[in-house]
C-alpha cells in the first residue's frame, strides 16, 4: 500500500468521523484507528502492495462541509509526528520567516516512529509564517506554515 493511498484514508476518515478502518487481504493488513485527535498505523505488509477497493460504507458515506481557519496557501503535515524546524538542536532552521522556497526546498522535518521525515515545500513561494513551534506534536494534513 502507498503512503498516498494511506493518507486518502486517513482524510476520509476524518472527514466522516470514522475511528477505525481495517483492510485485510493476502498481501498485507492495515488498520487505521483514530481517537484523541490523532491516527495510527497498523500494517504487516509491504507498503508498496496494491490496496483493496475501500469499503461502501466509507465510500458512501456523505460529504461533510468543514469550514477551516487555516489560511488556503499552506505547507501541511504529510503524517503524524513531532514537528522540528531544523536538522539537530544545534543547527539553524531549514526556513525562516521571509525565506523563498521552492518545490524541493526542505522547509522541516516530522519525526515519525525514530524516522526523520524531511518535509519539502512542494510549491514556490515565500514563507509569511510558522504555524508550529518547535518539538511539538503535529497530525496528517495539520497545516505548518503559511506561504505566498
Amino acid at each position: 500500500m502507498k503512503i498516498d493511498e494511506i493518507k486518502t484514508i486517513v482524510k476520509m476518515m476524518a472527514e466522516n468521523d470514522l475511528t477505525e478502518f481495517k483492510i485485510e487481504a493476502e498481501e498485507y493488513n492495515l488498520c487505521i484507528k483514530r481517537g484523541h485527535d490523532k491516527a495510527q498505523v497498523f500494517t504487516t505488509a509491504p507498503v508498496a502492495a496494491p490496496i483493496a477497493a475501500v469499503p461502501a460504507q466509507v465510500a458512501a458515506a456523505p460529504a461533510v462541509e468543514k469550514v477551516s481557519a487555516v489560511p488556503e496557501n499552506t505547507i501541511n503535515s504529510p503524517i503524524v509526528g513531532t514537528f522540528y524546524t531544523s536538522p539537530s538542536p544545534d543547527a539553524k532552521p531549514f526556513v525562516k520567516v521571509g525565506d523563498k522556497v521552492e518545490p524541493e526546498t526542505v522547509v522541516c522535518i516530522v519525526e515519525a516512529m525514530k524516522v526523520m521525515n524531511e518535509i519539502k515545500a512542494e510549491k514556490n513561494g515565500v514563507i509569511r509564517e510558522v504555524l508550529v513551534a518547535n518539538s511539538t506534536p503535529v497530525e496528517f494534513g495539520q497545516a505548518l506554515f503559511v506561504i505566498e
